[in-house]
Order: C-alpha cells, then structure tokens, then sequence
C-alpha cells in the first residue's frame, strides 16, 4: 500500500493535544501522542497555539477545521509579507497533515455491526477487520488527468463527498456483482468481476463513476469543480451516473421529502429498458462484452424482472446537531442486510459510515492523499491502495452532523419486500423515531415520478430543478 503524503509547518513542535487526529479513542481525552513527522515540512510558523482554541478537544473533525484555518491564516499572512503568492499546496488544508495512532477496537461486550453483519470483539476480531478491509476504500488522489483537460490534477481539499459517494455506490455494486460475504486478502488473485467495478471507480475520464465524472456532471448541476458536495448532490450524481452503466443495470431512487414510496420503486424496478452508455472499461476489454454485460451472461439476468435497487435517503436529522431521537433508528440502518451504510461527516469534512459499536459509528475517512493508480497493460489494478488496512475510526454518534444520506440495496423483489417490513417493526418500536416515512402510494401533492425513470439524452433539465438542489440545506426538519 502506497504510503500516504504528510506535510507539517510547525517546525519540529508536536502538534497540541487537541490537533492529534482520535480514531476510535474509547474513552474522551484518550489519544495517541506520536508527534507529527518533520520530514517534509512547509515554511515554520512563529506559533500554533495562538490559532487554536483555549480549550481542549477531543473531537478530531472540530480540532481539524481548526487546523485548516491556523494553516491557511498562515500561509496567507506569509505570502502577503514576502509579497509574493499565497497559493497553497491543497494538502495543506486538509487534516492529513496529521499523522496519527490507530486504536483497535474496545474490549467491549457491545455487538459490533458491519453493514448488516454482528460480530463479538471478543471471538471475532479478525473477521471483523477482514470485513472492513474488504470495503472498498477511496482517498483522495494527486497525478491523475486534468478534470476536463484543463482542471485540477488533485482531489485533495475538496472531493471527500465525492469519494464516500464512490465508496457507497462501490459497496453496492460489489452485493451486486459479488455478494456480501466476499472478501478480499491481500495477495490473492481476484476475479475479473472485482477489477471490472474497481476499474469503474479510477481516476479517468472514460470511468463511469470516477473522479471526473462525479465533477463534470456536477458543472450541469450548479456545482463547480472543486466546490464540496453534500450528501443529497452527491447522489443525486450518482444516480445520473448509473444511467450509462448498463452492466449493472441498476434501478437508483432518491427518496426525496423523507418519504419512501413503495409504489414508485417497484415501478421503477420493473422496468426492463437498458439505456446504452459510455464505456468504463478499456477498449482492448470490449470484446469481452455484449452490450455492457460480460460475455456469456445469463439473457435471463439481463431481462430480469427486477433491477436490483439502489435506494438513498437524503436526511436532515437536526438543525446543528442530530436530534438524540433518531439514534436508535440510526443505528438499526446498520442491522439491515441491505444496508449500504451512511455518508455524512461534518461540512468539508465527509466520511463513510459502515457500522457501529455501543454509541461509536465506524467509518473509513478518504482524507488521506494517494498517488493515482494506472491499470497495467493486461487490465490488472494494483488494489492495495484501494482497501482501508488498519482498524477503522470511530467517532461518538453525538458528533454526527445532522445532514446525511442513508443506503440500501435491494437485489431482489423480496429483498426489497423484506426491507419494508423491517421499517415498519421499526416505526412500531417504543421510544424509536422514524428517519423517514414508509407508504405505499405516492400522496397527490407530490412531483410527478416520470422524473425518476431518466436516460442520459434528456432533455428536459427544467423538471430536474427541485430534484438537484444547489444546497444541501434545503431538507425538511425532522423533529419530535
């Protein structure tokens, strides 16, 4: 695994207590001392400590907006005075400029849940990394093609949203192309289905969901490349993305106005028209497909009559902080065998949600900066760089921000039925607010859901408006 970049200003000083990065600390106040590397270091600043707060923090993602500000004020300050540039190295505003000490899971009697799946610390620890490992893990990368042949070369500083919408929507097409209990083990040889969805995720122009795709498509959208995402642009993208990818034929839905209407998503699921898109696979890989499936793939499974389904749910669980009342929902999302996990995190600082334990959430964090990866001439991708092999962070639940975006996956009509009645016990359950409501038929004062079933040659953008909001502020407050 490529080692990732790390660069520091201050000199030879330790960073305060409250700048060390906690991940999964278990108790508050508990983190790890290592001081940060003076390797690679940018111009001294005269003092840290007259940026940071007076008190001490032990949330990372509060210490890290910090940091970026004492950084970037700096680097201001010293460009005006040498009366010259203040243009910065982007990675010098992001929180991978801390090196920091992975916690392994607490020695707790508390069910440790993974997307579905409980484990014991006790008996089962290596198989509960074994799990996070083979989640597919994107940081940011540097080197790779301009975004639109002139942009950035570089997503670090502002495309954390974007890699955890990758990492949500690869976890889905791994249930579909490989099934939950896959697994991945560093040295072994992967089957063609694994590169063919890795190779969908790489930083290249022609990828359905790279980097440069999720940005171009975002311009259409009122996004400009290098402004951050929230969790419902993000997939709202996404979801215009895998219009083209007809190897998965995937049926997305954004539950929008936190309602899920049963009836919209069976109709959608149902329908059997696959849309022909742009390829994500190199040229010299075409004739292994007929019209985006491998060759040899089952007619019967290209003429399905269910697509497998992709549901997102853009929620605002609060208005500053997550309403304690949805908790207990949350954390019954990551029971679910159809669970996808969460993106959310803070503004400007976005992680992957895949579980939790007593009242920590797990989550793989993209802000680590990785040289982009090229496929060899054979079609083979070094994957390394792409699986999270250290224990995962944790952070409190308290600590969530309020605005995320939940997933499932649905590969089948009883699945998806499943799904259903699992909300409904939910919502009946004592003392447990539901995230979003449940019915069966679209109300009357609802948008007409001709919007959902889009292919990639539409035209009509004006009835798209609502349905890609240029703020992610714009939801429905939830509220007891």
């Amino acid at each position: 695994m490529a080692a990732p970049t790390y660069h520091t200003c201050p000199g030879k000083m330790a960073a305060p207590v409250w700048m060390r990065k906690r991940c999964g600390a278990a108790e508050r106040g508990k983190l790890p001392s290592r001081p940060i590397p003076t390797e690679k270091r940018c111009e001294p600043l005269s003092d840290w400590t007259r940026w940071a707060p007076r008190q001490e923090r032990t949330g990372y993602a509060a210490a890290c907006v910090y940091v970026e500000e004492a950084v970037a004020a700096a680097h201001l300050a010293l460009g005006l005075v040498r009366g010259r540039s203040h243009r910065m190295d982007a990675a010098t505003l992001t929180y991978d400029t801390l090196r920091f000490e992975y916690e392994d899971f607490p020695e707790t009697k508390d069910p440790v849940w993974i997307l579905g799946r409980t484990y014991s610390v006790f008996t089962e620890k290596e198989e509960i990394l074994l799990d996070v490992t083979s989640r597919l893990w994107f940081t940011y990368r540097k080197n790779f093609p301009a975004i639109g042949g002139t942009g950035p070369t570089s997503d670090t500083g502002w495309g954390c949203m974007l890699r955890c919408g990758q990492m949500i929507f690869a976890q889905a097409l791994v249930c579909r192309h490989l099934g939950r209990d896959w697994r991945w083990v560093k040295g072994k040889r992967q089957t063609d289905n694994y590169f063919n969805i890795l190779n969908a995720f790489i930083d290249k122009k022609d990828s359905y969901y790279s980097i440069h795709q999720i940005a171009q498509m975002g311009v259409g959208e009122g996004k400009s490349i290098g402004q951050w995402y929230g969790p419902n642009t993000v997939a709202q993208v996404l979801k215009k993305l895998a219009t083209f990818d007809t190897w998965s034929s995937l049926a997305v839905h954004i539950a929008m106005d936190n309602t899920v209407v049963m009836e919209e998503i069976r109709r959608l699921c149902k329908s059997n028209f696959l849309c022909a898109g742009a390829a994500a696979f190199p040229a010299a890989e075409s004739d292994l497909f007929y019209n985006g499936y491998p060759d040899g793939a089952e007619v019967t499974d290209r003429l399905s009559l269910w697509k497998p389904l992709v549901l997102l749910i853009p929620l605002r669980l609060g208005l500053t902080d997550i309403n304690e009342a949805y908790i207990e929902t949350l954390k019954h999302c990551f029971m679910m065998p159809q669970s996808l996990g969460v993106i959310g995190g803070k503004p400007n600082s976005a992680h992957y949600f895949i579980g939790y334990v007593g009242e920590e959430l797990i989550y793989l964090d993209p802000h680590t900066t990785q040289p982009a990866v090229e496929p060899s001439d054979n079609g083979c991708i070094p994957d390394e760089s792409f699986h999270c092999q250290h224990p995962p962070c944790r952070m409190s639940i308290a600590e969530l921000d309020p605005s995320i975006a939940v997933g499932f996956f649905c590969n089948t009509e009883e699945d998806f039925n499943d799904w259903c009645q699992e909300i409904k016990k939910l919502s009946l359950l004592r003392g447990v607010l539901p995230m979003f409501e449940l019915i069966e038929h679209q109300p009357s004062h609802f948008s007409s859901p001709d919007v959902l079933n889009l292919t990639p040659d539409s035209s009509d953008a004006d009835r798209l408006e609502r349905f890609f909001d240029s703020e992610d502020e714009d939801f429905e407050i939830l509220s007891l």
